[in-house]
């Protein structure tokens, strides 16, 4: 499972990374890339694009960061950016729409119209969102040939109708999510600005910093009125959030790569490896060689 080099970052699959790509919004059939793959996108991640991957036929497995999660026809999975995620389609039989866009596109639609697509990060902490039958199936389906029929023919207006459809997309995605959270299906949870402002500082500074006063600084709030905030929205302390976040980077590093424990725990910022492993195993239950070896690396 592990290779020699760091986890690929890309902004379309295969495509170098665009760190100047705004207002950006693409749609194309799963097969027309994943055929060439070989039916299988492996393990990448994108720095500024969010996903909704439409499965209309087929299904397969995807990795997200380093869990192994089936699917299967009719499904929507979510993507956020940053996210460590790769699929192994059923070769020949899966077929359906990838939709890929940068989140400011939410900005571009004003205060309102965006809602829908901030829902979407946290909807995405649960990938993969069943749909219940072929209706809804349909809808997304509709929605997304419309998009990429704007994108392709290119008319007049077709960047303010492909926006508009997206946030329709996105208007369904979480509808069906909250339909599922009710019976249980999916967990949903609300969307808040301030936790959004606190995990978009973690991607920036988590190798650095660990400390809750560092954030609570740049969120101007005293650390114990961050946590009770985190905690009231999240269910978790906003400590567990930048635990997590550590800890997600060394499974990253862990199962996608072989470097050794000592340059992960390095990287981290760890002072020595020895306490990288006492966190890894408080975390984890286990060593992170065992999680390694667990993971066929």
């Amino acid at each position: 499972m592990a290779t020699s080099s760091a986890l690929p970052l890309f902004h379309l699959y295969g495509d170098p990374p665009d760190d100047s790509a705004f207002d950006f919004i693409h749609i194309e059939t799963i097969e027309s890339r994943s055929s060439v793959h070989d039916w299988t996108i492996r393990a990448h991640r994108h720095r500024n694009l969010f996903q909704i991957l439409l499965i209309e036929k087929g299904g397969g497995e995807m990795t997200y960061e380093a869990a192994i999660i089936p699917f299967s026809a009719p499904a929507a999975i979510l993507v956020p950016a940053t996210t460590a995620h790769g699929f192994r389609f059923k070769a020949g039989v899966t077929d359906g729409w990838v939709l890929s866009f940068t989140e400011d596109v939410t900005s571009a639609l004003g205060e309102r119209s965006g809602e829908a697509l901030s829902r979407l990060r946290s909807i995405a902490q649960n990938p993969s969102v069943p749909l219940a039958g072929e209706a809804e199936a349909k809808r997304l389906s509709t929605l997304c040939a419309e998009l990429h029929e704007e994108s392709f023919l290119g008319r007049e207006g077709y960047r303010l109708a492909m926006r508009g459809l997206l946030a329709l997309i996105a208007i369904e995605v979480v509808r069906l999510a909250a339909s599922r959270a009710r019976t249980g299906t999916v967990t949903l949870a609300a969307a808040d600005p301030r936790v959004d402002e606190l995990r978009r500082l973690l991607e920036e500074n988590f190798r650095k910093q660990r400390q809750i006063a560092f954030y609570a600084d740049k969120v101007a709030m005293t650390p114990d009125r961050l946590n009770d905030h985190v905690k009231r929205a999240t269910g978790v302390t906003a400590g567990h959030l930048i635990r997590q976040r550590v800890l997600t980077e060394a499974k990253r590093q862990l199962v996608f790569t072989n470097l050794a424990i000592h340059e992960i725990a390095y990287d981290l910022s760890f002072s020595d490896p020895s306490h990288f492993t006492r966190f890894f195993r408080k975390q984890t239950g286990m060593t992170p060689q065992a999680f390694r070896e667990g993971r066929g690396g």
